[in-house]
Formats: C-alpha cells, sequence, structure tokens
C-alpha cells in the first residue's frame, strides 16, 4: 500500500519569535539551508513521492521556495488559517491522504536516521502494520512523550511529558500511520476533553499492541523550535551529520 506523507509546518512558531513575524519557521536556514529542506531530505530519501504541506499564512513563500517539487513529485499546498490544533491540521490534508498509509512528520524535527528501508517494509506489508514511532534514548525526557516498552521492546505506554518519567525513550515527532489512521482521528477527537494530541492517536496503537518503536541508535533527532536547538542543529549541518539533499549518495 502507498505511504504519502504529511509535513506538518503550522503554528505560530512563538519559541522563535521575532523571526516568525516575517517568515515561517521551517524557512529559518538551518546551515546554509532552510529548515524544510532538511524535513523534505529526509522524507523524500525515503521513496515517498506524494507530499502535503500545511502550513499557515506563510504558506506561498515555502511554495515560492519549494515549487512543484521533483519531476516524479505531487506536491499539495494547504493553508492553515488559523492554529487550531493538531487535529485541525491533519484534517486539513485528509483529502489528499486517505486509503493510504502515512508519514506525520511535525517540520520541527531533524534528524540523521534514513527511513527508506522502513517505509518500504511498511508499504509492503499484506496486513495492518500498526504505527512505527522514532524514539530515542534522552537524559531529560520530562519535555517529550515517553515510551514505555516491555522486555521484548514493545510499546506497552506512552505518557505525556511526565514529571517522573517511565523510562528515558522520549518521542520524536516523526511517525509512520497504517490505514486506521484517521479511524483513531476521529475516536480521539471525539472522546477527548482536553485538546487533541498526536499522542490519543499512538496510545490506540499501543492499546492494540501495534506500536513499534525505531530507536534511533547513535543516530538522532533535533527538534529545531528554539533558537538553541536550531543553532545545534546548524553546527550538526555544517559538520555533515544532517542531509539536506533529496537522493541517497
Amino acid at each position: 500500500m502507498k505511504v504519502k506523507a504529511i509535513l506538518l509546518a503550522g503554528g505560530h512558531g512563538s519559541r522563535l519569535y521575532p523571526f516568525t513575524k516575517y517568515t515561517q519557521k521551517t524557512l529559518l536556514p538551518l546551515y546554509n539551508r532552510p529548515v524544510i529542506d532538511y524535513a523534505l531530505g529526509t522524507i523524500r530519501r525515503a521513496g515517498i513521492k506524494d507530499i502535503t504541506i500545511i502550513s499557515n499564512q506563510f504558506i506561498g513563500q515555502i511554495a515560492k521556495h519549494v515549487g512543484g517539487g521533483l519531476p516524479d513529485e505531487r506536491i499539495h499546498y494547504v493553508l492553515e488559517e488559523e492554529p487550531t490544533g493538531v487535529a485541525d491540521a491533519l484534517n486539513l490534508a485528509r483529502v489528499y491522504n486517505e486509503e493510504c498509509r502515512v508519514l506525520v512528520y511535525f517540520s520541527d524535527n531533524i534528524t540523521t536516521i534514513e527511513l527508506e528501508d522502513e517505509v518500504r517494509l511498511f508499504s509492503k506489508k499484506a496486513e495492518r502494520p500498526g504505527c512505527v514511532l522514532l524514539a530515542r534514548e534522552e537524559e531529560n525526557p520530562e519535555a517529550f512523550g515517553v515510551a514505555v516498552a516491555d522486555k521484548d521492546g514493545v510499546v506497552i505506554d506512552i505518557v505525556e511529558k511526565p514529571e517522573n518519567p517511565p523510562s528515558n525513550l522520549a518521542i520524536g515527532g516523526i511517525y509512520m500511520f497504517d490505514e486506521l489512521f484517521w479511524t483513531y482521528v476521529d475516536q480521539g477527537v471525539n472522546e477527548k476533553e482536553e485538546r487533541f494530541s498526536i499522542s490519543d492517536v499512538t496510545r490506540r496503537y499501543v492499546q492494540t499492541q501495534s506500536a513499534k518503536l525505531l530507536t534511533v541508535g547513535p543516530e538522532t533527532w533535533v527538534d529545531c523550535g528554539t533558537p538553541e536547538s536550531l543553532l545545534q542543529a546548524s553546527i550538526m549541518a555544517a559538520e555533515g551529520k544532517l542531509n539536506p539533499h533529496p537522493f541517497r549518495d
């Protein structure tokens, strides 16, 4: 089954203000390329050809930079008029991403890991493959969703930003979901009294024992949503650890 990508590049970008007063945060420089090039590079090198980009009033700037994509790509641009939450942003992309499997990529997250093999396996499975969660060992995981796994590596719970983390496995903002994704989004929205988060979807996969951890090991991912982390990622890019290019060398 085909795997498509949803690249979420909306929100106010308040942690990067005043720069985000004038442009979208994914167009800020990460060393010598904008942030979005690194996210798109990861998606493209994974072999995904159908990409939906969701953004705010700066969607035109993104479209001017990315253009129509590569010759064999299909790029959809979707305007998020107001940042009213993850569920609303995802639903804007639904029309282009139904009846398929999806890579959901929160654009702040830049990773050194290559996803080509995982996407290929994910697309070829005849049975529903569940979801794949990108995780890393984090000294201070309190600011993240935290995975709890049993002795066999099966995820049994995800706790959102816990005061006392049950493990050091932090979940990054890059996910793969099977064709039950939109059903679980709808269920999460209908049942959630508070603000919906992507963890409301991943927990449903956990409950059915169909969530897999992809622990990055010596690789990593960086949340580029603050000036400090953007600087950290820029240093990594200058050292050649991050790749903005659409093809494998």
